[in-house]
């Protein structure tokens, strides 16, 4: 299951972006919902760049010598987990239906085991993460 997570759970997460957007359920007609989701768009671009240049890859072996303190990184431990979820979370509730929600608690649970993993890892690789980890939110900045 680990390995699974691991390894599969950005296919997850764009496998649900497609289907809700093959089927009419990514974007909405709610101005605000679009901005919640080009917002989240924009976290994502911005925590990518603020890794350092080669360092970024997408399995949870950073090629980093270091904890990415930078950008968003600064809040937020996890912001491309947290810009994933925001932008298919606004998508479910703008388009509710039985199969939408489950397709949102399906990413919600495989992203959410995927940071405990992926937490599990850096601490144990990256001695000064638990102090990191300490002073910054998972997810939401000053509240998860």
């Amino acid at each position: 299951m680990k390995t699974f997570i691991m390894q599969y759970a950005l296919f997850v997460v764009i496998g649900a972006l497609l289907v809700l957007a093959l089927t009419g359920n990514l974007f909405s007609s709610s101005p605000v919902v679009l901005a919640v989701q080009l917002l989240a768009v924009a976290l994502s671009i911005w925590a990518r760049a603020s890794f350092p240049t080669g360092s970024f890859r997408i399995d949870a072996t950073p090629s980093a010598q270091t904890v990415i303190r930078r950008g968003p990184y600064r809040w937020i431990r996890h912001p491309m987990y947290a810009a994933a979820l925001t932008l298919i979370w606004a998508a479910v509730l703008s388009h509710v239906s039985f199969w939408v929600v489950a397709l949102g608690i399906v990413v919600a649970v495989v992203v959410t085991l995927r940071i405990l993993f992926e937490e599990r890892f850096l601490r144990e690789r990256y001695p000064d993460y638990v102090v990191y980890a300490q002073g910054t939110k998972a997810v939401i900045p000053y509240v998860l």
